[in-house]
């Protein structure tokens, strides 16, 4: 069995900084694509940012040069670092993980529980 549990989630005021954290754990024999999705109240499940193991990264349009991801492979962990935060930026993030749980077993796809993050004065 695999989990994904965030930390680091908050109040803060605008302009701030947060900086979450997710830790896999369990069965993982490799970990491919790790990432970061939020959802407001009332709106859909959106990508923030996604990083692969080697480092490739990607980013939602809203967030580029004020977020950035990073992952530590041999901890299993992802990192989204949130500066100039916007009231619109609050919602629950979500850590997601594509993970290999055994050399020739399919990969899957794990989520987080979600950690609130709330920009507000």
């Amino acid at each position: 069995q695999v989990q994904l549990v965030e930390s680091g989630g908050g109040l803060v005021q605008p302009g701030g900084s947060l900086r979450l954290s997710c830790a896999a754990s369990g069965s993982i024999f490799s970990i491919y694509m790790m990432g970061w999705y939020r959802q407001a109240p009332g709106k859909q499940r959106e990508l923030v940012a996604t990083i692969t193991h080697g480092g490739s990264t990607n980013y939602a349009d809203s967030v580029k040069g004020r977020f950035a991801i990073s992952r530590d492979n041999a901890k299993n962990m992802v990192y989204l670092q949130m500066n100039s935060l916007k009231p619109e930026d609050t919602a629950v993030y979500y850590c997601n993980a594509d993970i290999y749980s055994d050399l020739g077993a399919p990969k899957k796809v794990y989520w987080g529980q979600g950690t609130q993050v709330t920009v507000s004065s």
